[in-house]
Parts: structure tokens; C-alpha cells; sequence
């Protein structure tokens, strides 16, 4: 599967600091390989969506929409049925938008923040009026487009930083582009997501090999046998918690409860039915 720039790849005529699009496929979409040029709302009107960055997994339905900063990630979107389409409503904007509003507003960072690459937020009447209103602009002339979208965004973050704070705002310009931290940062929030040595290099912004070695310079460790560890660990941990192995083997990234017996006993001298007895 190639990777998708966006916006770049949604044959907009010209570049602009904040753009609408209405979004629609009849297809499914597993895992694509996204690089976001702009911050982005997504706001999802019919289907599933969950998205993978390098600290955070999230999932949703049409009950909430999504805040991600730019970066790498990747994307699943789902249909409700065979004969219905994936619908959502993309409001794309740059980082300059939001220092320009930080400023104008004169906000103040939470020193305790911990910046996230992706948020959530449930709809209300004020968030679902406000979508409407962007399916409306984005009917329009693209001269127009730009400067109703100008004051749309100043409203939805209003909005939105009255409602949850300023935390969400920080993250989408805070820089983490620490090489070492983000390289740590995805591994270890990615250990039990299933994800390819592919997927996780891209999030990481590395090629195959150079994430190899910087794997093994950081675990001491390929990472097909570190995680192969750490989710049999897990695996441990559920049995103790009065799982059957046959609820087990499939969360721990086995594909048959037969080979997960034999690297489970290779690692604790005992079967998981075994464990069950002790």
C-alpha cells in the first residue's frame, strides 16, 4: 500500500493556511501509510476511524471527531455496511494559524502538559451546528472559501479551548521531533498494537533498516524477539488473571493457540494450560 500525502493529495488548486474538504469513500482503508503537511479536524459524519502516532492510538465512531498535529501516522477507516460510504469532513490548517491565535488570544501554556499527536472530542449542538456550517462553505468559491474559513477557525478553537483548555492547542506546534524521545515514545506505546517492523519505521520517519539498528541500539535486541517478549509478558499477565489460553494467544499476536503454547513454555518452562494449574 503507497503512502498518502496529505493535503497535497486531495487535488486542491491552490495552497492556503486553512481549507475544507468534504471526504467520502466507498471503500474500506486498513492501515494506511499517512503523512499530514497540516494539522487536521477530522470530523467523521458516517463509518469508523482510528488512527496510530507514535504516543497514542485512538478510535471513533460519529459520536466525536479528532485533532491531529502533523506528522506521520497511519489510518484505518471502516464502512458501517457494503452498501454504505465512509463520509467525514476534513478541516485542514497550518501551524502558522495556530501561533497567529495563540497569540491573539494571549494564552498561556499548562506547564504540565504532556503533548499528544492525536485528541478526541464528543459533539454537542454548538460542534454540530458548526460542521453544517462547514459543508456549507465548502460549497463555495474558493476566494470566498478562504476568508470564511479564516474566521471558522478562530470560532471552532474558541470553542474548543473554552470547553477543554489549551492542551490540545500546545500539542498541535510543540516540538517532538526529538529523534531518541520519539523513537522510545512509539515503541513502547506500540508493543501490543501488532504493528510491522514497515509501520512502525514510518511512524518513526526511518527506512526499514536504519529503525533496525536503532532498535538494537536502544533494546539490545531485534525487534522481532522483543516484542515477541514483551507480549508474552502480557500473555503472562492475563492467564493470571483467569484467562484461558484460548482467549489469550490472539491478543498476544499468535495466530494459533499451537505455536503460542510452544514460545510461552520456551520462555516459562510451563504451557499456558499449565500455568492455569499452578
Amino acid at each position: 500500500m503507497k503512502t498518502i500525502t496529505l493535503p497535497d493529495e486531495m487535488n486542491l488548486e491552490i495552497a492556503q493556511p486553512v481549507h475544507v474538504v468534504e471526504y467520502s469513500s466507498s471503500k474500506d482503508v486498513s492501515k494506511q501509510q499517512i503523512i499530514l503537511n497540516q494539522n487536521i479536524i477530522s470530523f467523521l459524519i458516517e463509518g469508523t476511524k482510528e488512527v496510530i502516532f507514535d504516543n497514542v492510538a485512538l478510535s471513533i465512531d460519529p459520536s466525536k471527531f479528532i485533532i491531529m498535529r502533523s506528522g506521520n501516522c497511519l489510518m484505518t477507516e471502516k464502512r458501517i455496511s457494503e452498501t454504505s460510504n465512509y463520509k467525514s469532513i476534513l478541516l485542514f490548517f497550518s501551524n502558522e494559524m495556530v501561533h497567529n491565535f495563540i497569540r491573539k488570544m494571549e494564552s498561556e501554556k499548562s506547564e504540565s502538559i504532556e503533548p499528544k499527536s492525536v485528541y478526541d472530542f464528543g459533539y454537542d449542538d454548538f460542534l454540530k451546528r458548526f460542521v453544517e456550517s462547514l459543508a456549507d462553505i465548502a460549497k463555495l468559491s474558493k476566494t470566498v472559501q478562504i476568508k470564511l474559513l479564516e474566521v471558522k477557525f478562530e470560532e471552532i478553537m474558541l470553542y474548543l479551548t473554552a470547553q477543554y483548555g489549551t492542551d490540545f492547542l500546545y500539542s498541535l506546534i510543540t516540538n517532538s521531533n526529538q529523534t531518541a524521545q520519539k523513537f522510545i515514545r512509539t515503541i513502547e506505546n506500540s508493543h501490543l498494537d501488532k504493528l510491522t517492523v514497515k509501520e512502525l519505521a514510518f511512524l518513526c520517519n526511518m527506512s526499514v533498516s536504519t529503525f533496525k539498528r536503532e532498535f538494537e541500539k536502544h533494546y539490545s535486541a531485534s525487534p522481532m524477539k522483543w516484542f515477541q517478549n514483551k507480549r508474552l509478558e502480557h500473555a503472562h499477565s492475563l492467564l493470571s488473571q483467569e484467562k484461558s489460553p484460548s482467549e489469550v494467544y490472539f491478543e498476544a499476536g499468535y495466530e494459533n493457540l499451537s505455536s503460542f503454547s510452544q514460545a510461552y513454555k520456551l520462555k516459562y518452562g510451563v504451557t499456558p494450560r499449565e500455568h492455569k494449574k499452578v
